[in-house]
C-alpha cells in the first residue's frame, strides 16, 4: 500500500527538453528500469507532432518495446484527436492534456485563449473516455508566468474546474517557472482542493528557485497525495536559462521517507536508475540524494 503516489514525468517532460535525440532503447531501459524501483506511474511519452517535440517522435516505438510492467500505469500526453488516434493505436491506456491558467502563457504557446484551448481538448477528452481510455489534466502556470506574472488563483479553479468537467480523473497543479513559495502553493492547493476535493488535485512543482520540496511539503499538508517528479531532475526550465526544471524523484522520495509517508519506491534503486539515465546524457544527475548515495557509497 502506498501513502503516496509518485507520477515520474521523466521520460516524457524531463527528456522532451534534450536537445540531443535520446535513442529509444534508452528510453525503454529507462521507463523499465523506473518500474522496477517502484514508481507506479510512468508518463510514457507524448503524441505531439515531430516538428514541434522531436525528441518524442518515438513514443509509439517506445511503448511497443516495453515488456509486461505488471501494475504500472503508463500515461501519455496528447495534445488534439490526431495524438489520440496515435495513442490508441499504440495500445494506452491513459493519457493526459495540457490547459493553461495564464492568457498570456496560451496565446504565446499556443496561439489561442484558455477557452479556445479547452474547447480543443473536450473532444480529445470525450473520444478517450467512450474508448476506456483514462484522461488526467494537467494545469500550467499555476504560480506564475514568465509572460504575464502573477496568475489569480481564481484562473486556476476555473481551468480545473473545465477540465474536471470533460471527465478528467485528476488536475495536475503545476508551477510550470518554478518560481512558487509554500505559502502560495498551499493557497492555490487548498483553493482548488476546496472545488473538486484534495483527493483528485495533484501537484507538478519545478525547483527553478530551489523552492519544490518546501511546496510539496505544503500541498501534503493539505491532503495531497499525488507528486510529479522527475528522475535524476530532467527536464531544464526554458524560460529561464541554465535553471533546473523538475524536482528530482530521488529528492522527493528521500522527504517522503523521512515523513513516514510509503511510495514503494526502492530509493537506492531508483537513485541507480537517475545515475543510469544521467551516463546516457553525459552528466551528473541533478538530484542532491542521487548524488549524496554515491558519494557515501564511495
Amino acid at each position: 500500500m502506498r501513502d503516496v503516489t509518485i507520477v515520474d514525468v521523466g521520460p516524457r517532460d524531463g527528456l522532451q527538453n534534450e536537445a540531443t535525440p535520446v535513442p529509444t532503447a534508452d528510453k525503454v531501459a529507462l521507463i523499465t528500469a523506473l518500474a522496477g524501483a517502484g514508481v507506479p506511474v510512468i508518463e510514457a511519452g507524448s503524441f505531439v507532432s515531430p516538428k514541434w517535440v522531436p525528441q518524442m517522435a518515438d513514443s509509439a516505438a517506445v511503448l511497443a518495446g516495453l515488456p509486461p510492467l505488471p501494475g504500472v500505469r503508463l500515461p501519455v500526453l496528447v495534445p488534439n484527436l490526431k495524438g489520440l488516434e496515435a495513442a490508441q493505436a499504440a495500445g494506452v491506456q491513459e493519457i493526459a492534456v495540457f490547459g493553461a491558467a495564464s492568457e498570456a502563457f496560451s496565446q504565446r504557446n499556443i496561439n489561442c485563449s484558455i477557452a479556445e484551448s479547452l474547447e480543443r481538448f473536450r473532444p480529445v477528452a470525450a473520444a478517450a473516455l467512450a474508448a476506456g481510455i483514462k484522461v488526467r489534466g494537467y494545469v500550467s502556470c499555476v504560480l506564475g508566468c514568465p509572460y504575464q506574472g502573477d496568475v489569480p488563483v481564481a484562473e486556476v479553479v476555473r481551468v480545473s474546474e473545465a477540465l474536471s468537467a470533460m471527465g478528467c480523473y485528476e488536475i495536475s497543479l503545476g508551477d510550470t517557472i518554478g518560481v512558487g513559495t509554500a505559502g502560495a502553493a498551499r493557497a492555490v492547493v487548498k483553493t482548488v482542493a476546496a472545488s473538486l476535493g484534495v483527493g483528485r488535485v495533484a501537484v507538478h512543482f519545478h525547483d527553478t528557485y530551489g523552492q519544490a520540496l518546501a511546496n510539496i511539503l505544503a500541498a501534503l499538508e493539505e491532503g495531497v497525495r499525488t507528486v510529479d517528479s522527475s528522475v535524476a531532475g530532467l527536464g531544464g526550465c526554458p524560460y529561464a536559462k541554465g535553471a533546473s526544471g523538475n524536482v528530482a524523484t530521488e529528492d522527493v522520495v528521500y522527504l517522503l521517507n523521512g515523513l513516514g509517508l510509503s511510495t514503494g519506491i526502492d530509493l537506492d534503486a531508483l537513485a541507480a536508475v537517475g545515475w543510469q539515465i544521467s551516463s546516457v546524457l553525459g552528466r551528473k544527475p541533478a538530484s542532491k540524494v542521487g548524488l549524496a548515495l554515491a558519494a557515501k557509497a564511495a
